[in-house]
């Protein structure tokens, strides 16, 4: 993955795109996760992913990153 950009490496106007679709990012969110070997943070995301969304949101827009709660 690309330094200082999130979803797969792709450009901050497209990772903005995705965030804002909620079905998009709780898949990319997920996704990212297990590809990172982050299972745990992977299975809170599918779970608890719609109550990140918002916060991921507002992270991609002003820094265009996604929120990493667990490292794990």
């Amino acid at each position: 993955m690309a330094k200082g950009k999130d979803y797969f490496g792709m450009g901050r106007l497209v990772s903005i795109i995705f965030a804002i679709i909620p079905f998009t990012a709780w898949l990319f969110g997920i996704v990212t996760r297990f590809k990172e070997g982050k299972i745990i943070a992977g299975i809170i995301r599918i779970f608890g992913g719609w109550f990140i969304w918002v916060i991921d949101l507002i992270l991609m827009i002003l820094q265009g990153k996604i929120l990493r709660i667990l490292n794990c």
